[in-house]
């Protein structure tokens, strides 16, 4: 039934959304992606060799992906062939792959475009390497995900990967105006509204698409929002921000290096976005508390107190009232004097323990709960370190087999620099009573 509709142009008069109205016809119409199909963009030099290959298209929602796909295979005359990975199993691949080799042997090739292509496992991505191989399609598979993460080496050994920026402002108000131009009539926005649904859209052409929508259906005759008004319309979009993936992992990655980088602004900038994109407070708890012993560590023993303490007021007051503690605790691990030397000792010391083996201490440190024990040499002049001038034997305590080892190397700052004069000063007397 649908195709017989289609065929009379039925399906044309039927309400189409406005993003789907506004798409591209051509690849230089595309907005925001001008790295890409700009006049000197990689895909646009691409089509000038005659050689496209597979790719794999990764970026946010709303960049441009699938139309980019769809108009690439008009561009090298392809026949363009959708599929979803969410709804798609082998028995469909199957099924494209014979249809794309009668197309081969009739001399039409075959773009596959494939959204979602992270959601394959790795024996339905593997399926695709052989129809990559001997040219029955090109592959373009559409991702959020990172594909370095997402897909395996084969397949991306076999595709290159173009990256799709975010729309930027700019390229959101051209959106904008080009649904204006569409529509035969202003957003009715003031000056301050139109930016604050720019700000909304969160680099997402198709969103801003969407909500003008919802504005322009909203309005009355003559009406004029301002951000109040257009917030209550339209609520709130959701930050894009997937807790288990790379939204996640960059935000935590920016928090901690401005908390290393004693940017005090900044930190508190990305632990709100955290925050307000719905991340668990209690995990952002925990790595303040890693960031505590990792960054500063002996540099300021407070700020393991200080993190742990923010984790306990959370734990105690909740949502909102716990999580200004997790902002104190983030301005004061900011400010704090850095080390990682504590850090960098346990590694040190960790590969040596693997390295070494199960070495013996030396016996004079090892107790003699026995008679035999004591016989055999176990504690044998061990001296009492608080029986010692300075209360301090400087004994060797080290494996025979191994020696000496240095490993703790404190920085000069904070309290650190306390510790490295008593190290010095104990180092001083073990080499005094070693005479």
């Amino acid at each position: 039934m649908t195709d017989l509709f289609g065929a009379a142009g039925l399906d044309k008069e039927a309400p189409r959304p406005l993003a789907d109205r506004l798409r591209p016809q051509r690849l230089a119409e595309v907005v925001g992606q001008d790295h890409l199909v700009g006049p000197n963009g990689a895909l646009t030099r691409l089509l000038r060799s005659g050689s496209v290959g597979s790719l794999i298209f990764w970026g946010p929602p709303g960049t441009g992906k699938t139309t980019v796909a769809r108009l690439l295979a008009g561009e090298t005359k392809l026949v363009f062939e959708p599929m979803s990975a969410i709804f798609s199993g082998v028995a469909d691949l199957k099924k494209a792959f014979e249809t794309a080799r009668g197309r081969r042997a009739a001399g039409q090739g075959t773009l596959l475009f494939v959204d979602e292509i992270h959601r394959f496992n790795r024996a339905q991505l593997d399926a695709f390497l052989p129809v990559m191989e001997d040219g029955t399609i090109t592959l373009v598979g559409a991702t959020t995900e990172n594909p370095s993460f997402s897909l395996n080496a084969a397949l991306l050994s076999r595709a290159r990967v173009m990256t799709f920026k975010a729309l930027d402002e700019e390229a959101i108000q051209k959106l904008l105006a080009r649904a204006e131009e569409i529509e035969g009539k202003p957003l009715p926005l003031d000056a301050e509204a139109r930016l604050s649904l720019v700000r909304m859209a969160d680099g997402d052409g198709r969103a801003s698409l969407t909500l003008a929508e919802e504005i322009w259906r909203a309005a009355g005759e003559g009406e004029m929002f301002d951000t109040a008004k257009l917030q209550d319309i339209v609520q709130r979009r959701a930050p894009i921000y997937d807790k288990a993936q790379d939204g996640h992992y960059n935000l935590i990655s920016a928090l901690h290096k401005t908390i290393r980088g004693s940017d005090p602004d900044a930190a508190l900038y990305y632990l709100a976005r955290m925050l307000d994109a719905g991340e668990d407070p209690l995990f952002l708890a925990r790595r303040l508390v890693r960031m505590a012993v990792e960054d500063i560590g002996l540099a300021d023993p407070q700020a393991l107190v200080v993190a742990n303490a923010a984790k306990e007021a959370y734990d105690f007051l909740g949502t909102p009232e716990g999580e200004l503690a997790l902002a104190q605790a983030v301005i004061y691990l900011a400010t704090a004097p850095k080390s990682n030397a504590t850090y960098v000792a346990f590694k040190a010391a960790s590969r040596a323990a693997k390295e070494a083996g199960s070495l013996m201490p030396p016996m004079t440190i090892l107790n003699a709960p026995t008679r035999f024990m004591k016989n055999e040499g176990y504690g044998a002049g061990y001296a009492y370190d608080h029986d010692e001038p300075d209360a301090f034997s400087g004994q060797d305590y080290w494996p025979e087999k191994l020696g000496r080892q240095h490993f703790y190397e404190p920085v000069e700052r904070g309290f650190e620099r306390e510790i490295r004069k008593r190290l010095e000063w104990w180092e001083k007397l073990r080499a005094e009573r070693r005479r």
